[in-house]
C-alpha cells in the first residue's frame, strides 16, 4: 500500500506550497548557524531537503552540505536549482540511508518529522541523525507546536493559481494533523479534481523530549520560531529543538 507521503510531494506539491521564498530560507539558515555554533566549512545534512532552499542557502553560508529526500520531484527541483553543484543531493528514506555520518550538524526543517503512524518508526529517524552526526554535533528539529495548531487549525481554505482551483481541508483526528488538498483543472470543463492527503502526528514538547532521548540525543534549547522568541505552549507558532549527540 502506497504512503501518503509517497505520492503528495510530486509536481503539484510544488505548485501548492510554491510561496514558501528563498529569502525566508537564508533569514533561517542565519539563526540556525548561531544556534548550532557551526564552524566554516562544516558538514551539513538537511534530512528531508525538500526543494532544496535551506540546503543552497547552507552552501551559500560556507558549509559542505548534503540534502536528503524521497521526493524525485523535490530532488529535480533542487538540482535545477543548485546551477553551481555546491550541494550533495541524494534520494532516500530518511529511516535508512547510504551515508556513513559524521557531520557536524544535521537538520530537520518545517515539520518534515511524524509522518509515519508508529513512533517506532519516528524513533529510527531520530537514531539515524545520532548516528549521522559525529560525537559532539548538533542537530536543529523544527516542529510544528502542538497546541497552537489546534487553537488556530483553518478548516477549510480556496484559492486559485495558474488556472488550478485548490481546496485544503484540515482537521485533528486520532492524534495526528489530517489534511486534504484537492486540485482542480479549470481551464478544462468536469475536470475530476486530483486529491492528495498529508498526516503528521502531533507531540508535545515532552513527549518529543522523550523520543529525542530514548535515541541519544541531548536537547540543548527550544525555541519558538526563527526571531530568537523563547517557546511558550500556548503562543508559539514552532517547536524549534536545538540539541546534540553526547560526546563518545
Amino acid at each position: 500500500m502506497t504512503e501518503w507521503y509517497e505520492k503528495s510531494f510530486g509536481e503539484d506539491y510544488l505548485l501548492v506550497y510554491k510561496h514558501r521564498d528563498v529569502q525566508g530560507a537564508v533569514h533561517e539558515v542565519h539563526k540556525m548557524i548561531n544556534w548550532l555554533r557551526l564552524e566554516p566549512n562544516s558538514r551539513v545534512l538537511d534530512l528531508c531537503c525538500g526543494m532544496g532552499r535551506h540546503s543552497l542557502a547552507l552552501a551559500d553560508a560556507g558549509f559542505q552540505v548534503t540534502g536528503i529526500d524521497l521526493s524525485d520531484v523535490l530532488l529535480r527541483e533542487a538540482r535545477d536549482m543548485d546551477t553551481d553543484k555546491r550541494v550533495e543531493w541524494v534520494h532516500a528514506d530518511m529511516r535508512d540511508l547510504p551515508l556513513k555520518g559524521g557531520f557536524d550538524a544535521v537538520v530537520n526543517l518545517f515539520t518534515s518529522f511524524g509522518y509515519f503512524k508508529e513512533d517506532g518508526e519516528q524513533l529510527k529517524v531520530l537514531q539515524v541523525i545520532r548516528r549521522m552526526l559525529k560525537p559532539g554535533g548538533s542537530f536543529i528539529i523544527d516542529f510544528m507546536n502542538t497546541a497552537y495548531v489546534t487553537r488556530h487549525l483553518v478548516a477549510q481554505s480556496t484559492r486559485e493559481d495558474e488556472g488550478q482551483y485548490i481546496e485544503e481541508f484540515r482537521k485533528i483526528e486520532d492524534g495526528f494533523v489530517q489534511k486534504e488538498i484537492r486540485i482542480t483543472d479549470t481551464t478544462i470543463p468536469d475536470q475530476k479534481a486530483r486529491v492528495y492527503h498529508e498526516r503528521v502526528k502531533l507531540y508535545s514538547r515532552e513527549q518529543l523530549n522523550h523520543l529525542l532521548h530514548e535515541a541519544g540525543l541531548i536537547v540543548d534549547q527550544v525555541h519558538g520560531g526563527y526571531d530568537e522568541e523563547k517557546y511558550d505552549e500556548q503562543e508559539s507558532s514552532r517547536m524549534i529543538f536545538v540539541g546534540h549527540r553526547p560526546e563518545e
